[in-house]
């Protein structure tokens, strides 16, 4: 790679990695993007279908598929590799067959002499970053999960909805495991600056139908909905994982609800969990910790205890 030039690393061509490749040229996100799958097949065709939108998208960005060799001087890599969904499944059901992808990824990309930052999509992508920060013995500010950062796009989608407002102007946030267990920290939830407690109780006719709970299972149900109708969420994703992505590669320092590695926030260390972290060239600057209420401390805590339970299972 030419002194300078920025490279990115997708490894998983599916539905996901492919529309988050796709998400990146259009934004013209880096200069070089490589395309790494088990199907090479698979990765060649997404590669130089990309390279043939590249006359129409004014970006003068260099794409083509790899081998893990090529990690070695890219400043991200993404992991967007999984199995199949099966109806019916939660994230955390798909523990062992993605640590066994993890296996097969994790140390061919350190093989190569990687040392930049992975970003990891893959679910539970909670536990999944978690280990790839073991496999992988880079630090854990190396090492982000798209965590709840999806997540909180939806709930403020559906809250500017709600209110009439630019998305830009709702300030929310899921935490917690990116899974059936996350939170919504209503506490902290503005609009326009104003918090949306207040707002509910000051707009009482206005927002009569607006119920907290069904909102909260709504956010944390719509992808399954979404995935078992297309097969597997794509667009929110990508946009996601480009947003981290840019904050890294132009130093952004931009606070985004991902999963990152707790060190004594909420009283807990050693665990990945969705939280606002500020991101930066260095990956993970710091954690964003927020006074929650006494019962939103309650139900984070109920999320962290399930995700260790899963990091248990994993038996490092």
């Amino acid at each position: 790679m030419a002194i300078g030039r920025s490279k990115v690393v997708v490894v998983g061509t599916g539905a996901v990695g492919a529309a988050v490749a796709f998400d990146i040229v259009m934004n013209n996100v880096c200069d070089d993007l490589i395309l790494i799958d088990i199907n090479k097949e698979k990765s060649w065709a997404e590669a130089t279908d990309l390279q043939h939108s590249l006359g129409y998208s004014g970006s003068k960005m260099r794409v083509k598929s790899g081998e893990y060799d090529d990690c070695k001087d890219a400043d991200l890599v993404v992991i967007a590799a999984a199995l199949p969904y099966i109806t019916g499944q939660t994230r955390l059901d798909m523990l062992e067959k993605a640590a066994g992808i993890m296996d097969s990824i994790v140390p061919a990309v350190m093989k190569s002499g990687f040392s930049g930052i992975f970003v990891v999509i893959t679910n539970p992508v909670d536990v999944m970053s978690y280990y790839v920060h073991k496999l992988s013995g880079l630090s854990a500010n190396k090492v982000i999960g798209t965590g709840t950062a999806l997540d909180s796009a939806r709930l403020k989608y559906h809250l500017a909805d709600v209110m009439s407002v630019d998305p830009q102007s709702v300030h929310a946030l899921c935490m917690g495991e990116h899974g059936d267990s996350q939170i919504i920290p209503w506490s902290q939830v503005t609009v326009g600056g104003k918090k949306f407690l207040d707002i509910i109780n000051d707009n009482k006719v206005r927002l009569e139908g607006f119920n907290i709970k069904s909102v909260t299972e709504d956010i944390k149900k719509i992808a399954y909905r979404i995935v078992n109708a297309k097969g597997a969420t794509t667009f929110g994703i990508a946009a996601t994982t480009v947003q981290i992505i840019k904050a890294v590669l132009r130093d952004e320092n931009k606070v985004i609800p991902v999963s990152a590695m707790l060190n004594g926030e909420y009283g807990e260390k050693d665990i990945y969990m969705g939280v606002p972290a500020v991101l930066n060239s260095q990956g993970v600057k710091e954690l964003v910790e927020y006074h929650l209420a006494d019962n939103e401390i309650v139900e984070l805590k109920k999320s962290i205890e399930i995700i260790k339970e899963y990091n248990d299972k994993l038996k490092l």
